[in-house]
């Protein structure tokens, strides 16, 4: 679909969702170019409300039926989880409506507030220097750990954030969690992989007792974490929240997959600050046998990632070349997952 042609249908459909706006027009569209699952635009809408002129910043995800976790993405999901997490304090975009109808721009699609501030690549030269400079001034370590705490800390059954589903005590979430990731191989119809298959076996029979059940976003790092005057403005890409052990988002934190030869973690904060300003906002001690299984269960999830990625390609779903190339990732994540286990 042309861009002007999608502009004009949104421009339409935001008219229709305020119904008390007159002459409402779009500025400054911007496609992003993150992202592997969703096609992401950012832009303005203006309009005259009982003649006072009106602005309002949106961001609108589009599902385009390419996402890399194929069946597991869900934006009526994400569009109930940022309602609930509205009156709360943790830090998510508003989200304003949810449209099912794919006919209206090729799939559904999820509109939410514009949030003030940038998610800064720190995979990028910019970007590290950026998030080495942040964290020499030392506001945004401090509110990087505050906004994990805020989410470790919020009584999700109140929100009503049970509806994602509540895993058994014990062991249940870190299985549930394998068999996920397991579907998502499957359905990638992919050749089987010798050692993925013992990392999923030993896996399974080491799977760790949750402390407790938390609410976990499960990609907590610098990248889906906007930045405004040095603080987190918001969490963003709701894609992998779960109810699950805590130490899940530690564990992401922690590994050396979110730093590429920076000596902070997520580039951003220092392990011992890390550690001591989660466990007292928390009330929780870090488990770091837990969060050693947990970074071999990431291997094998981000196996799953680019095996459906480069499936995706190969089958031709998406003509986008990044996918594409996720094949050569596959065996590197794969021969992380044999050292961590000593292969």
């Amino acid at each position: 679909m042309a861009a002007e042609n999608i502009q004009n249908k949104v421009a339409a459909y935001l008219a229709a969702r305020i119904p008390s706006a007159r002459d409402l027009t779009l500025a400054d569209w911007v496609q992003t170019a993150v992202g592997y699952s969703h096609v992401i635009y950012v832009f303005d809408a203006a309009w005259s409300e009982n003649g006072r002129p009106m602005r309002r910043g949106f961001c609108l995800r589009l599902d385009s039926g390419t996402s890399l976790l194929r069946d597991l993405s869900s934006l009526e999901e994400q569009f109930r989880v940022l309602k609930a997490l509205e009156p709360t304090p943790v830090p998510a975009p508003k989200a304003y409506w949810f449209e099912p109808d794919p006919s209206l721009l090729g799939g559904p699609f999820l509109v939410m507030e514009r949030i003030a501030g940038e998610a800064v690549n720190p995979w990028s030269r910019a970007g590290k220097q950026f998030y080495a400079a942040a964290a020499q001034r030392g506001k945004l370590p401090r509110s990087f750990v505050e906004a994990l705490a805020a989410l470790h800390n919020l009584d999700w059954r109140a929100a009503g954030l049970d509806f994602l589903g509540v895993p058994a005590p014990g062991r249940d979430f870190a299985l549930r969690e394998i068999a996920k990731w397991e579907r998502l191989i499957a359905e990638s119809h992919h050749q089987p992989e010798p050692v993925l298959t013992e990392v999923i076996q030993w896996l399974k029979s080491n799977a760790p007792q949750a402390q407790r059940l938390a609410f976990v976003h499960a990609a907590y790092r610098t990248g889906n974490l906007m930045i405004n005057d040095d603080a987190i403005s918001a969490i963003i890409d709701w894609e992998l929240q779960v109810i699950g052990d805590p130490m899940y988002d530690v564990a992401y934190v922690l590994s050396d997959l979110n730093r590429e030869g920076s000596p902070l973690l997520s580039c951003v904060v220092e392990r011992d600050f890390f550690i001591d300003y989660y466990q007292k906002l928390t009330g929780l001690t870090i488990d770091f046998e837990a969060c050693r299984y947990y970074q071999i269960l990431y291997m094998m999830r981000t196996a799953a990632f680019w095996i459906s990625a480069s499936g995706l390609f190969a089958e031709g779903r998406s003509r986008d070349l990044r996918l594409a190339r996720t094949t050569f990732s596959v065996p590197v994540v794969l021969d992380m997952a044999a050292r961590a286990l000593g292969f």
